[in-house]
């Protein structure tokens, strides 16, 4: 029988229904090349900066660059200005101007690398690269708040193999985030990630890995299967704002359970989600990434209702990934 959960960051329901699991083709790996024309120079490897406009970081070694920022070609927001909503026809026809910013961090020279394969310290420059991009934006009029992804993997949205993730500057807070943000507001003592990391180490067995900054579990309302939370143990509204040591821990983690999730389901899409506090927001909160690995496809009655259906229950999840 399925089993029902309650996620308390979004207010909605989870179906766990292991019993679905023995279809046909559930979690198959990558199928699809995420380039066109796989002979084409890649923008973003070594030797090709001229193909990307102007870099706005570089780091690494003089001569040379392990992390790259730069301008997104095709950006999704760009331009300046505060955000101001117009309304038209009773308010059915809702607009405002898009926009911000769209930048792309190229978080190795490799190739064929991925963050599952980055050394520690490119794993920390990576991590410290986003909390530069982000104490940046805070300071851009109009910007409020800045999202940072991981596209790995066609399947989840990569149009380039390089490894890179994206950086987006927008001029209004998300519903996702604004949900996440009414749950620690609701939570006695605002600490809803601290209170949660307890329970998980107490219970234990949803806990991935960790160590004595950061803990990356299976959560308990996991909606698909494999879905990794990793939470820094302290409680940091905003990326930018944390300690240097538990956003370079975070990088290492993140690195750690990715190796996992490979060897488990071999080279599995998935994407990285950062959640951090609107900029100069005070509201209480805790930055954290979300590990979404492609694995199924939602259904009709996921889009006609908002409830996923889980078919790998989180507890089993996270004990086939602590062996992988």
């Amino acid at each position: 029988m399925s089993e029902l959960r309650f996620n308390p960051l979004t207010r909605r329901w989870v179906a766990i229904a292991a019993e679905r699991r023995s279809r046909p083709g559930d979690f198959v790996s990558r199928q699809l090349a995420v380039e066109d024309d796989p002979h084409r120079a890649c923008p973003f490897c070594p030797g090709n900066e001229e193909d990307t406009p102007p870099a706005l970081e570089t780091y690494g070694p003089h001569g040379s660059w392990l992390v790259r920022v730069v301008p997104n070609l095709y950006p999704a927001f760009s331009g300046e200005g505060r955000f101001v909503a117009e309304d038209d026809q009773g308010g059915f026809f809702r607009s405002a101007a898009g926009t911000g910013i769209h930048e792309v961090i190229v978080f190795s020279p490799d190739h064929k690398a991925s963050w599952a394969d980055l050394t520690d310290t490119q794993a920390g420059l990576v991590m410290a690269a986003l909390r530069d991009r982000f104490e940046d934006h805070a300071r851009v009029p109009g910007i409020g708040y800045t999202q940072a992804i991981v596209n790995h993997g066609r399947e989840a949205g990569a149009s380039l193999e390089h490894p890179h993730g994206q950086l987006l500057g927008i001029p209004f807070i998300p519903r996702d985030l604004s949900d996440e943000m009414a749950a620690f507001a609701r939570h006695p003592g605002s600490a809803l990630f601290s209170d949660l990391v307890d329970a998980e180490e107490a219970s234990g067995g949803r806990l991935v890995a960790s160590d004595d900054r950061v803990v990356a579990f299976c959560p308990y309302w996991s909606g698909s299967p494999y879905e990794l939370l990793v939470v820094p143990r302290r409680q940091a509204s905003r990326l930018d704002g944390a300690a240097p040591a538990d956003v370079a821990a975070t990088g290492r983690v993140l690195r750690d359970v990715l190796g996992r999730l490979r060897r488990l389901l071999d080279d599995v899409a998935y994407n990285l989600v950062f959640h951090s506090a609107p900029h100069h927001s005070d509201s209480p909160f805790c930055w954290h990434v979300h590990v979404l690995p492609n694995t199924t496809t939602a259904a009709g009655f996921e889009m006609g209702t908002g409830v996923r259906i889980n078919v790998v229950p989180p507890e089993q999840a996270a004990a086939e990934l602590r062996l992988a």
